[in-house]
Formats: C-alpha cells, structure tokens, sequence
C-alpha cells in the first residue's frame, strides 16, 4: 500500500450527537501526522456531486458542543448503483484523496466496504448512531446522549403524571433494538418497558398496571421502543385503556428530539477517541475495519464481520431487572 498522504472524512445516513467532536479528531489527527485533509459534505451523496471541501485545524474549531454534524449527510440512492460509485471514484480520484473515513450506520457501512472493495480504497468506519445496535462495539457515537435526553423527558412527563394520577405511554426510537428503551426506561423508574426483543402481551402489561394501581400509584409510565410487536405506543395506549381505565392516559412520541442537542461528555470523548484511531489504523495500512469500544478499549473488527447478521443482545441483566425493579 502506497503511503496516504490525503484523507477525505464524512457523515452519512442518521445524524447522531458526538460526530462533530469525531469529526475534529479526525481533521486534526490527519494533520498532526502530515496527511492533507477533505471534508465531503452531504456523505455518498457529496462524493457524486464532487462536494468536496479542504479542512485545516481551523475548520473544526468550535465544534465539539455542537449536535447534528457540520459536514450534513443525506441518503442516497444513486451511490447503491454501479454507475453512481464509478462517478464517487472519479471524483475521488479527480481530487487525490487516498483514503476514507465514513461516520454512520450499517446503511454507511456497506456502502463503505462495497465501495473500498470494487476499487481498493482503504476505509475505515466509525459507528455513528443512535440506536447503539451495530456489532463490534459496546457503544456506538450518540447512544449515550439521546438516551440522556429521553432520561430527561422522562423526569419533567413524571412531573406532569404525578399531578394528575395519569398513565403516560412514551415512544422512543428503536425500530430494531430496544437500547434506548431499556436503558432510559430503567434509569427513569418506568414501571414497564415494552421491547422489539421481546414479545409483551397487552394482557400482562395490563397486569401489572393493576398491580400498581393495587397498590396506591399514584400515576405510571410505559417505555415503548417503536419497533415493539404492539405496534407503537398510540396502539398500546388504545388496547389498554379498553380494558384498564383506572388512569387518565397520555402518548407523547419523543421522535426526532432524542437525535438533537450538544453531545454528553462521554460521546464528545468516544467521538474524539474513534476518530483518532480511524486515522492511525489507515495510515497503518487497516481498510475494511470498524472502530468499535470493547470495554474501555478501542478495537478493530472487519466489516464485513461487523455487517454479518451477529445478533446485538440486550444485557440479560438489565432485562432482568427491568421488571424487578419496576
């Protein structure tokens, strides 16, 4: 492998807080170890469009606090074509850049190691999302601070119900993984929490809202991921109160807040760290890799590994508990 002299960086797929601070490290990173740096703006999509923009140390200046990402991203269905990856190569290579750093999901994911293996360009992946459900990696970029966010919801919602003896049924994101939901509905005392990983009957949720209410709550709150089998908190919150009306019920879908706001301290760094390891695995001659935390250790696992179908469990502790400490 000729030496990279020249590494372009981008976002793709769902905004995730915390890749501001990946992408500093990134820029900053190829700068220190002599390496000319490209920002593509717009992900795949920018790659097609030759959206291409040089960055300095300057250029990531005052960015860590900041949610979304500086570079934009978008979806795009040309770049799944052959002809939209040649015109992504020409421009890449019409511009001299050796080497890619890809930010995202599983979508960003396998057009990264489609495209590095049809024309031999090295890249390395950072996990950049919310839903924490990507293999080869304890936690991925953003998980932490959208679950803080639906932590605070859930705070100020347990105000509101406690004042007015109501049931509450909170959707959050997670169409595939309940990540977000489990952890946010444990660390905000959720008296249930309904999962894509596990199947909840309406009758046993029913159940234990009676137990509860058995006992003198005063109000209640349902975490519900998305993708549960019910079909959404607004279905769950009709079939219980047809049978259950001890409580005034409520819906509130967080939706597309969880994916907003300055990045917690802990994505600012997990962003700061996998950006950096990003850059010294490429000029160490890695492509096709993922930078992944193993317990508080960065570590490489291959793409095609990390895209292979390894199902993402759930912490069996944590579903435990879920139920027990409710």
């Amino acid at each position: 492998m000729s030496k990279i002299n020249k590494i372009a960086v981008f976002t793709s797929g769902g905004d995730a807080p915390g890749m501001n601070a990946c992408i500093r490290a990134v820029v900053r990173t190829g700068i220190h170890f002599g390496c000319e740096m490209v920002g593509i703006k717009q992900g795949y999509q920018g790659m097609i469009d030759e959206n291409f923009i040089p960055m300095n140390r300057h250029s990531v200046s005052n960015i860590m606090q900041l949610g979304g990402t500086i570079l934009k991203t978008a979806r795009c269905l040309e770049f799944r074509t052959e002809e939209g990856m040649e015109k992504a190569y020409q421009n890449l290579k019409k511009q001299g850049i050796q080497a890619l750093v890809a930010i995202g999901g599983d979508g960003t994911f396998t057009g990264a190691e489609r495209f590095s293996n049809k024309y031999d360009i090295p890249v390395v992946c950072v996990p950049g999302t919310i839903d924490n459900d990507l293999y080869g990696s304890d936690f991925t970029l953003g998980f932490d601070t959208a679950t803080n966010t639906v932590i605070e919801a859930i705070d100020k919602i347990r105000d509101t119900a406690e004042s007015h003896d109501r049931l509450f049924f909170i959707e959050v994101m997670g169409r595939d993984a309940g990540c977000i939901a489990l952890r946010a509905g444990i660390a905000g005392g959720a008296e249930a929490i309904m999962l894509p990983e596990k199947d909840t009957a309406i009758e046993d949720l029913i159940s234990t809202l009676e137990h509860g209410a058995a006992n003198l709550k005063s109000s209640s709150i349902v975490i519900v991921a998305e993708g549960d089998k019910n079909g959404g908190a607004y279905n769950v919150a009709k079939r219980v109160k047809e049978k259950f009306d001890y409580y005034d019920t409520k819906v509130t879908i967080l939706g597309h807040l969880q994916r907003g706001g300055s990045p917690s301290s802990f994505d600012r760094i997990l962003g700061s760290r996998m950006g950096f390891a990003a850059v010294k695995a490429l000029l160490a001659g890695q492509t096709r890799k993922m930078v992944g935390l193993h317990g508080n250790n960065i570590a490489l696992t291959d793409l095609r590994e990390a895209l292979s179908g390894h199902e993402f469990k759930l912490e069996d502790d944590l579903m435990e508990m879920s139920s027990i400490l409710a």
